[in-house]
């Protein structure tokens, strides 16, 4: 009891004791406490500093690593392609090679050869020279059948001259004017009028008497119908100057025949002539020359001849008849076909019943 006593008295100056001391550490309590976050804070910004620099480093590896295969890929590509240029560069300095000997060498063998040259300019030469002579040769002929032409007119000129001048011909009696008595020699006038031919008028053409016949002026051979031109035009006619046409056009319009009405064109009997071409086609059309006669008798005791397919042997069965009549006069064997179901009662009594009406059942 005296020690609760003495703990009561003494409670005061513990509640007292008890706050100095909890007022008194606190500020070292939150000193230790600043103290503390700011080492811990410290420690940790050392720990994510350090695993950031390692994050660093381990991102720069795999960047270099990945930007290395990246360059080592694109020097491989460099390389294949300069390798390809090269190729390409010495396979077209090869071929640059090859082409030029080829072409030096043939310029040398087909275009400039001296020998192939050489011969070329002989055989030129040699042509050259056998056309001149043939050139020659064939003036001298060109000229040679002028002279004999000219000689040819002269002496048809000289010919005609002398059938003209045939009656200055001397004769017994009386001597020509190239046949003087004081010449030694005659005349070469009166030799070639003794050679010639006295010239003869020639007679004058009788015009023939046009024909007035219908006929010949339809058919377009009367001389009236257009006139014809016996004389052809020349072919080298030199064309006039001026905007003229054509002369074988102008001939054509001017001479072209005559074209007849359909009035004269058409024959007389022209409608019984198509009447019987009408009674031609519908003749080649009938299937029967037998005129239908309906109200007539003669063609009753005729006797009936049927058409092919209804004599054959395999006609087509009648509308009178049944369709599942029996018929053994058409069978193609002796044997009737078996049938296979039995036939119907109502189709078997077809035809064949009558009702009270008077109908077929």
């Amino acid at each position: 009891m005296a020690t609760l006593a003495r703990l009561q008295a003494r409670s005061l100056t513990v509640g007292n004791e008890y706050y100095f001391r909890n007022s008194v550490v606190d500020p070292f309590r939150n000193k230790e406490n600043d103290a503390a976050v700011k080492i811990q804070s410290w420690f940790r910004g050392c720990q994510v500093r350090a695993y950031i620099r390692h994050l660093h480093r381990i991102v720069t590896i795999i960047q270099k690593w990945w930007r290395g295969f990246l360059g080592r890929k694109q020097y491989q590509l460099t390389v294949q392609v300069a390798y390809y240029t090269m190729m390409m560069n010495l396979y077209n300095a090869m071929a640059v090679r090859i082409q030029r000997r080829w072409r030096g060498y043939r310029v040398r063998k087909y275009l400039f050869n001296y020998y192939y040259l050489k011969e070329y300019l002989r055989v030129v030469s040699e042509t050259n020279d056998a056309i001149r002579k043939a050139l020659e040769e064939f003036a001298e002929m060109k000229e040679r059948e002028e002279k004999k032409a000219n000689l040819e007119r002269e002496e048809k000129k000289r010919d005609y001259q002398a059938r003209k001048m045939h009656y200055l011909l001397s004769t017994k009696q009386i001597p020509g004017i190239y046949n003087s008595p004081f010449r030694k020699e005659p005349d070469p006038w009166e030799l070639q009028l003794q050679k010639a031919k006295p010239l003869t008028h020639q007679r004058p053409k009788v015009k023939q008497k046009y024909s007035t016949s219908l006929t010949d002026w339809l058919a377009c051979t009367s001389a009236r119908s257009f006139p014809r031109s016996e004389i052809l035009p020349p072919i080298n006619r030199k064309k006039c100057q001026g905007p003229f046409r054509d002369i074988t056009e102008v001939l054509e319009q001017r001479y072209k025949p005559l074209e007849p009405t359909l009035r004269v064109a058409e024959p007389i009997d022209e409608l019984k002539l198509a009447r019987e071409d009408l009674r031609r086609k519908e003749w080649l059309r009938n299937v029967n020359d037998n005129m239908f006669l309906p109200f007539s008798s003669y063609h009753k005791n005729k006797k009936y001849i049927p058409s092919m397919h209804l004599s054959s042997k395999y006609s087509p069965i009648s509308h009178k008849e049944q369709f599942r009549s029996e018929n053994p006069k058409k069978w193609i064997c002796d044997k009737d076909f078996q049938t296979v179901l039995p036939s119907f009662e109502l189709f078997s009594k077809y035809g064949k019943l009558y009702s009270k009406a008077g109908q077929i059942v």
